[in-house]
C-alpha cells in the first residue's frame, strides 16, 4: 500500500487536488499545474450506471508533485466503494487491479503506476469496474485518445 496515503499532508493535498479538477472535461485529458502539483485528468465518457442512482463526480487522474519524479495514478468513482473488494481497470486486453482504503473510501490507487500508465500510453479504452459500499456495479469508459500527449506535457512541465 502506498505511503503518501497514510501521510495527513498528502490526504490534505489529494483533497485539494479532488477539489480543482472543475476543468476536466468528458473524453479529453486535460493538463493543469498547481503550486505544488500538477495532474492530466478525464472524465469518463460513459458509464452503465442507471440515470435513477446518485452519483459524485467520476474522473481518473495521473498526478505528481513538482521536482518530484514519481507519477500516481487515482481513480475518483463518485461513491464509496465496498471495502476490500478489487477494482478492476481493463485496458484494451490488459487487466489491472486497483485498491481502495477506508481513509479515502471513494478513491483508488494501483502499487503498479509505471506499468498502469505504460499500457494507458499504448491503449486506447480504459474500463473501470468497481462495486459500491451498496453493492452496485458500475463500469466507467474512459478514452485514452489524447492521453500520450498530456502525459508528456505533465513530465516535461512539472
Amino acid at each position: 500500500m502506498k505511503i503518501f496515503i497514510s501521510s495527513l499532508g498528502t490526504l490534505c493535498s489529494l483533497l485539494l487536488i479532488a477539489t480543482s479538477t472543475y476543468a476536466l472535461e468528458k473524453g479529453k485529458w486535460t493538463f493543469t499545474k498547481e503550486d505544488e502539483y500538477c495532474y492530466i485528468g478525464s472524465r469518463a465518457e460513459t458509464t452503465d450506471l442507471p440515470d435513477d442512482k446518485k452519483r459524485g463526480d467520476y474522473y481518473i487522474l495521473v498526478y505528481k508533485y513538482i521536482g518530484n519524479p514519481e507519477t500516481i495514478i487515482q481513480i475518483e468513482a463518485g461513491y464509496n466503494y465496498k471495502l476490500n473488494e478489487k477494482i478492476v481497470v481493463k485496458i484494451d486486453k490488459g487487466e489491472y487491479l486497483f485498491y481502495t482504503t477506508e481513509d479515502v473510501p471513494d478513491s483508488a490507487w494501483t502499487d503498479n503506476d509505471k506499468k498502469v500508465i505504460f499500457a494507458m500510453k499504448k491503449g486506447l479504452v480504459l474500463i473501470v469496474t468497481g462495486i459500491s459500499s451498496r453493492g452496485t456495479t458500475t463500469n466507467d469508459t474512459y478514452t485514452l485518445k489524447g492521453f500520450t500527449s498530456a502525459y508528456n506535457n505533465l513530465i516535461e512541465n512539472c
